[in-house]
């Protein structure tokens, strides 16, 4: 047995470590249900060719939220590179368009193409069908709450800068 002052002791856990159980944990189960949710929505969203950094952005620009790569990277918290070559993707995809603005010709405002409108069109039903995967079960009420639940955690961890 190591003597407890030997540099290969290992010390023993506090009792708040062995009393913490990660399954009761909000954060924790936060963390498993979104994780579980951005599965089933990036399995949805195979089915239009999209990853889960595609539809959002497509969803942006379809309902009018956006129409350059720079607004696009700020609505997402995306750094503009990164905008821009999954913009390139899903150009080469025939899903979106870029138009050099007639304001100003230094600016390329993005558009959706037909097939792109197509696509955007099927994105919220294959939502709605990975969020009622995951509340099977729940009643209107216990839905309303949850979301309440939900905004009133984001809204106080706004509050902390």
């Amino acid at each position: 047995m190591a003597d407890s002052s030997s540099p290969d002791a290992r010390p023993s856990p506090s009792a708040a470590i062995r009393s913490y159980d990660p399954s009761e944990s909000v954060g924790y189960l936060i963390k498993l249900a979104h994780g579980s949710l951005q599965r089933a929505v990036d399995a949805e969203m195979m089915a239009l060719d999209l990853t889960a950094m595609q539809w959002g952005p497509l969803m942006l620009l379809a309902m009018g939220r956006g129409e350059t790569a720079a607004e696009l990277a700020r609505s997402t918290c995306t750094d503009t590179g990164a905008m821009t070559r999954m913009l390139d993707r899903l150009e080469s995809k025939g899903l979106i368009r870029r138009v050099r603005s007639a304001e100003d010709r230094r600016v390329i405002k993005l558009e959706l193409t037909e097939e792109g409108v197509r696509a955007t069109e099927q994105i919220p039903q294959r939502l709605h069908h990975a969020v009622d995967l995951h509340t099977r079960g729940f009643s209107d009420e216990e839905l309303r709450q949850l979301k309440s639940l939900l905004r009133r955690m984001i809204a106080n961890g706004a509050s902390l800068g």
